[in-house]
């Protein structure tokens, strides 16, 4: 399997520090408002990696954080007058919705910034004590040019950093940023305005830098030293940037073998942007698709290439991820009327030459994870396996080809195996029948209904004034 990492511009065959084991970060979203479609692509991209590596037999601890400590989250809670902690946790609970919109996996450990300001306290305590850091007036700075690696990530050169400085330098005096040793030096730790949320620390009332929160999560969830820290391209520099600069400072060993970073989505050729009015929520797009849909569209591009969204794109999309629905659904209507009994040999031999489309698929996703090449690999088996299935079939052979089919599609996080909803009717009824079947003493049928109905995402609860049901 071989990653692009973006540390060394090259692929590089994927050994994991220990075996069969895999570490890995995933910057998420600052909660201040509802996701956008740019936000949708890195969940979705790894996500999809996350599940290819288990799907190869590694146990993947697997970390994304929620920036809940922000400017922006500040100001949208003064905006309302609320609190900023009640704008992060309302949006936290909306992200996560849209998240199992677009069935993305749970992450391991999904830390909040604001639970982990004791460990920013060590870890700045620890790049003061090693002369990586400085206070003046409660501000906390890194020395950048003390890190020997500085803009080995980004490529920078910090000479010409500085070059690009010299324009600010008056910028610099007006926000009283002239304190700073050097115009290259990044926060650590702030000082509270009126207002604004903050922590007790040795050098003021205040609150982290952002760079610092992922660097003191990576290492309090996963190790000081990780397989993958992945994100969107946006965050090589400063933001990756940064945080090796701290992580390897105050740790003492390299923070993460392969970096891994999605390239940008354009809305109709043009960059996404609130003040041109092409910028969309996950949740306006779920108003129109079901965001399996969206998830396909960005599978279809390798995860490293632009991605151009338009609403033909996402027609497109929406038809070709409904032919393997179809397939799945054809077969599944064939199931239950086939044939009883053992797969015939021929029906075995024919199973067998599925095999080429998932050496196709293990191909394609080993080279950098190409989902685009993945797909067509699914493509291929849909179309032989709509050739070589009829109701003439035994249903042993017919199971195991939907399950060739579903076994890839769950790799890439697409649902194509719809669970049929019950009408809320048919919910009545059943309740009906199991609390008659309750009055009759009949308590194994009362409980192969609820049965039935847990089998179907209803969940019932027995009240005083009756019983209530919800959808999982």
């Amino acid at each position: 399997m071989k990653v692009y990492n973006t540390l060394t511009r090259k692929k590089e065959e994927f050994v994991p520090l220990e075996d069969n084991k895999v570490k890995m970060y995933v910057c998420g979203p600052t909660v201040y408002n509802l996701i956008h479609i740019g936000n949708a692509r890195p969940m979705i991209c790894f996500d999809t990696v996350r599940r290819y590596l288990e799907y190869k037999g590694y146990d993947v601890n697997y970390v994304s954080n929620f920036t809940d400590v922000d400017d922006k989250i500040i100001k949208k809670a003064n905006e309302e007058g609320v609190s900023a902690e009640e704008i992060s946790t309302r949006y936290i609970a909306e992200c996560k919705k849209d998240m199992a919109g677009m069935n993305i996996k749970p992450a391991t450990t999904h830390p909040l910034a604001t639970q982990e300001i004791p460990g920013m306290i060590d870890m700045i305590q620890t790049l003061i004590d090693r002369g990586y850091a400085y206070e003046k007036n409660g501000t906390v700075y890194y020395r950048t040019r003390k890190f020997e690696g500085y803009g080995k990530l980004s490529k920078k050169n910090i000479d010409e950093l500085e070059a690009g400085h010299r324009d600010d330098a008056h910028q610099l005096k007006v926000s009283g940023e002239d304190e700073k040793e050097d115009p290259l030096d990044f926060v650590l730790w702030k000082p509270k305005k009126e207002g604004e949320p903050y922590w007790e620390s040795p050098w003021s009332q205040g609150r982290p830098g952002w760079h610092i929160e992922c660097s003191v999560m990576s290492k309090k969830y996963l190790a000081d030293e990780i397989d993958i820290h992945a994100g969107g391209e946006d965050l090589i520099f400063p933001h990756h940037e940064n945080e090796i600069a701290q992580s390897e400072a105050a740790n003492g060993v390299p923070f993460s073998k392969y970096w891994m970073h999605n390239a940008f989505l354009n809305i109709d050729n043009k960059k996404m942007s609130k003040s041109m009015g092409n910028f969309f929520t996950v949740r306006e797009i779920s108003e129109e698709y079901d965001l399996q849909v969206l998830r396909f569209f960005m599978l279809n591009a390798h995860y490293r290439n632009p991605i151009n969204f338009s609403r033909e794109l996402m027609e497109s999309a929406k038809n070709s991820l409904d032919r393997i629905i179809t397939s799945v659904d054809n077969l599944k209507h064939l199931i239950a009327n086939g044939r009883q009994g053992d797969m015939t040999e021929e029906e075995k031999e024919l199973l067998d030459k599925t095999k080429e489309f998932y050496d196709k698929f293990d191909a394609a996703m080993d080279d950098d994870f190409n989902t685009a090449d993945a797909i067509s690999a699914v493509f291929e088996l849909v179309k032989y396996v709509n050739s070589n299935s009829s109701s003439d079939n035994t249903t042993a052979y017919l199971t195991a080809l939907k399950e060739k089919i579903t076994t890839l599609t769950d790799v890439l996080g697409l649902i194509v195996d719809k669970k049929e909803e019950m009408l809320d009717s048919e919910i009545d009824e059943l309740i009906a029948r199991r609390q008659q079947a309750r009055k009759d003493k009949n308590f194994a049928l009362a409980d192969q209904i609820r049965d039935e109905l847990l089998s179907k995402g209803i969940i019932l609860e027995d009240t005083r004034e009756g019983v209530r049901w919800k959808r999982a």
